[in-house]
């Protein structure tokens, strides 16, 4: 492979990389749109969370992206500000995040609130599992090509939206099985879970530490 061909390789595989980035943000916002507007129409706690969470990582996404751009031009350099101030802003909506859920899960446990229905949630979460995995393999392949630590990194912290969407299809499958309202609240609970890692895990990311929440 001459010079010429092996940078216009380089380049399209960073543009790849771009653009699956950019579907991502894209596709948060739309998810999270639409989990919030069910998830207050219905009085379900842990959709309303799932959509507030996915409204965060468009935050983080757009950091994602100036990374791809970055490291295109020059992977060798550092984190910019912006990338950093994106971390330090998502890592700070999800500890607010988690605060919230919390005090409206036990106020829910201790009134006996129920939602009307958790049915959305299945179907979002089911959407979300089939959509985040196809990411993580998109991630994971083009960051193999590229050899690129930061790209396999975003590509195992794409995980987490996974597990979060289980949590949202069990307790929201479970919810429509029994009707037992504590469960919407257990499904919050758990979204706390790895609200706080993420949370943790963008400031260490911030801080120059390359970790991730699903501890890849």
């Amino acid at each position: 492979m001459t010079s010429t061909t092996s940078k216009i390789s380089l380049q399209y595989l960073y543009t790849y990389a771009l653009w699956v980035e950019i579907f991502t943000v894209f596709y948060n916002l739309l998810e999270g749109i639409i989990s919030i507007l069910f998830g207050v129409s219905d009085d379900a706690l842990t959709l309303f969370g799932f959509g507030v969470d996915s409204f965060i990582e468009v935050i983080s996404g757009l950091g994602i992206i100036a990374m791809v751009l970055r490291i295109r031009s020059n992977p060798d350099t550092i984190k910019s500000n912006f990338e950093k101030t994106a971390l330090r802003i998502t890592g700070t909506s999800f500890y607010l995040l988690s605060a919230g859920l919390l005090f409206t899960a036990i106020l829910n446990l201790v009134t006996g609130h129920k939602p009307e229905t958790t049915l959305p949630g299945v179907i979002i979460a089911l959407i979300s599992i089939a959509v985040m995995w196809a990411l993580v393999t998109a991630k994971r392949k083009v960051g193999h090509l590229l050899g690129s630590e930061p790209i396999l990194a975003d590509a195992n912290c794409t995980l987490v939206c996974i597990y979060l969407s289980i949590v949202l299809l069990a307790s929201s499958f479970i919810y429509e099985l029994t009707g037992f309202g504590f469960m919407d609240s257990l499904g919050a609970l758990g979204l706390i879970y790895f609200a706080m890692r993420e949370g943790r895990e963008a400031f260490e990311k911030a801080r120059g530490f390359e970790v991730c929440a699903c501890g890849g």
